[in-house]
C-alpha cells in the first residue's frame, strides 16, 4: 500500500525526482562520500534480543559511569562554554509540560503560554543588549554569526565580511562552512600582539575598497581580552557603508557597555551562560538581536514573536510576526531554515535572566570579574605569565607556561582538575606553552588556591 503522506513511497514519484536533482539512483546521492567508509551490509546493533527498561537503564548507567565527573572544583577550561551556576529554578520551570514538549507554536489561539514566554525571552535580552528586535533563537552562537555574515550580505548587497584574526575559529569554521559557494569572501584583520586588539590602520585601510557587507568584532574576544575601541570600529564600518556586528558575553554586560551603545546593527551571542549548564556541549542558545531599521528587521533569520490585541480589542494575544520572511511560507527564499530552534533554551534564558534581574546580572558579572583576575594575579606569582595580553579582560584569560602546556594538562587530570584549554592548535603562534583558562562564579577563591598550588607542584616536577 502506498502510503498517501510518503511520496517516495511512489515509484514514478521517485522516478520523477531523481530525475529533478540529475542522479539515477538513491546511492547516487552518497556519489561524495569516499567507498571505503559506505557500508556494504547492516551493522549489527543491540544485543540480539529485546530488553527491559531496567535492563537497558543499567547497561547505560555503566557505561556514563566511565565519565569523568569534574566539580571540585569545577572545570577551569575556556573556549566559549563554562561551567557556571544553573537554579534549581531554571530546570524546574522548563520542565513543566507546556515548555519540555511544546513545538513551533504556529498556532497562536493554543500557544499563548509558550508565545509569551518566548516573547518575554526577547524582551529581557533585548533590555540587557540595549538593542531593539531580537529573533527568538538561533541554535548557537557560530550559526548566530553564520546568520549575520549572511544577513548582512543581503542587506549591503556586497560580499566580503571583515573579522579579527582572534576570532573563536570554531565560530570561524561554521561561518566559512554556511558561507561557502556563495561567492562571499572573510578577511582577517591583524591585531596589536600586545593587546590583542584590531589594527585600526588596516580595518580603515580594507574599508576603503567599499565592497565590505560588514565589520564583525567579539568582545569580550574568544581569548577573553576587552576590544576598547569599539566605538571606532563601529564608525569606520558605518562611514563605508558596512554594517557593524558585535559577539558578546551575556553576562559580560552588567559591567561591559552593551552592543547598542555602541551602535552595533547587529548582535550575536552565546546564551549557554543564561541558565543552561554545559550539557556535553548541547543544546546550546545562539542569541540574534538587532537595532530598529526596517532592512535589518525584514531580513532578520529564525522567529519574531509580537504582541497584539484580539478582534474585539479587550485582550492582548501574543503571535509569530513577519513570517512571510520565513520557510514555511517563503521555501527556498526565507531568510533562514530554522524551524524549531531551541526555543526551550531561549525559556530556560528568560527564567535565569527573570530570578536575576538587573542587579543580580551586575553581581554575577562582578564575581566573574573579581575571581578571574584573582585567578591569574595567583598564576602570575608562580611564575606564569597571566594574563598573556596587556589588557582587561573577562572570565577567560590566556596563560602562558613555562613548559609544554599539554603536559601540565595531563598531570592536572590524574589529580582530577579540568584546566585551561590548550592552545597549541588554536593559536600555534603564541606557542605550546600556552592555555585559555576560564574562572565563573561556579569557582569559589578555595577552588583558585586549590589549582594554583597544583599547578605550582606539577611545573617543578615537569620541569
Amino acid at each position: 500500500m502506498i502510503h498517501p503522506w510518503v511520496p517516495s513511497a511512489n515509484e514514478d514519484d521517485r522516478k520523477y525526482m531523481l530525475k529533478k536533482i540529475g542522479v539515477r539512483t538513491p546511492l547516487d546521492l552518497y556519489r561524495d562520500v569516499p567507498s571505503k567508509l559506505l557500508l556494504d551490509k547492516p551493522p549489527k546493533i543491540g544485543f540480539g534480543k529485546s530488553l527491559s527498561e531496567f535492563e537497558i537503564r543499567r547497561i547505560v548507567e555503566s557505561y556514563l559511569r566511565k565519565n569523568k565527573v569534574f566539580l571540585d572544583p569545577p572545570p577551569f577550561m575556556g573556549g566559549g562554554l563554562c561551567f557556571h551556576v544553573v537554579p534549581a529554578a531554571v530546570k524546574y520551570i522548563i520542565s513543566r509540560g507546556e515548555f519540555y514538549t511544546a513545538y513551533t507554536p504556529y498556532q497562536p489561539e493554543i500557544n499563548q503560554g509558550l508565545l509569551q514566554a518566548l516573547f518575554e525571552y526577547q524582551s529581557l535580552i533585548a533590555d540587557l543588549f540595549e538593542m531593539d528586535v531580537v529573533n527568538a533563537s538561533m541554535y548557537d552562537m557560530s550559526t548566530a554569526v553564520a546568520e549575520a555574515f549572511l544577513m548582512a550580505v543581503r542587506v549591503t548587497k556586497k560580499k566580503k565580511i571583515l573579522v579579527p584574526a582572534t576570532m573563536h575559529p570554531e565560530h570561524l569554521s561554521v561561518a566559512k562552512t554556511w558561507l561557502f559557494g556563495k561567492g562571499i569572501k572573510i578577511e582577517q584583520i591583524s591585531f596589536n600582539s600586545e593587546t590583542g586588539e584590531i589594527n585600526l590602520m588596516e580595518l580603515e585601510r580594507k574599508l576603503q575598497s567599499n565592497d565590505v557587507a560588514a565589520v564583525y568584532i567579539e568582545n569580550p574576544s574568544s581569548l577573553g581580552f576587552i576590544e576598547r575601541n569599539v566605538e571606532a570600529i563601529s564608525d569606520l564600518a558605518h562611514k563605508h557603508g558596512a554594517l557593524f556586528i558585535a559577539g558578546v558575553d551575556p553576562l559580560s554586560l552588567g559591567l561591559i557597555k552593551p552592543p547598542g551603545r555602541y551602535n552595533a546593527d547587529i548582535a550575536v551571542a552565546e546564551g549557554q551562560s543564561l541558565g543552561l549548564g554545559l550539557n556535553y556541549g548541547g543544546p546550546l542558545l545562539g542569541i540574534f538581536a538587532v537595532k530598529w531599521d526596517r532592512r535589518l528587521i525584514r531580513q532578520m533569520p529564525g522567529r519574531l514573536i509580537g504582541l497584539t490585541q484580539t478582534v474585539d480589542g479587550k485582550e492582548r494575544g501574543f503571535v509569530m510576526i513577519l513570517q512571510t520572511r520565513e520557510q514555511h511560507i517563503k521555501r527556498e527564499k526565507a531568510t533562514s531554515n530554522i524551524t524549531t530552534n531551541e526555543a526551550l533554551m531561549a525559556i530556560a534564558a528568560a527564567v535565569y535572566l527573570s530570578l536575576l534581574g538587573r542587579e543580580g546580572i551586575r553581581k554575577i558579572s562582578r564575581i566573574i570579574w573579581l575571581r578571574s583576575h584573582y585567578a591569574a594575579k595567583r598564576l602570575s606569582e608562580i611564575g606564569v605569565r597571566a594574563p598573556y595580553f596587556n589588557n582587561e579582560f573577562f572570565k577567560e584569560f590566556v596563560a602562558v607556561f613555562p613548559v609544554p602546556y599539554r603536559k601540565i594538562h595531563r598531570a592536572l587530570l590524574e589529580k582530577n582538575i579540568l584546566g585551561g584549554l590548550p592552545l597549541d592548535k588554536w593559536c600555534p603562534w603564541i606557542g605550546p606553552n600556552a592555555a585559555l583558562f576560564c574562572v565563573t562564579e561556579a569557582h569559589s577563591m578555595r577552588d583558585i588556591d586549590l589549582l594554583v598550588d597544583v599547578l605550582n607542584e606539577i611545573i617543578g616536577r615537569v620541569k
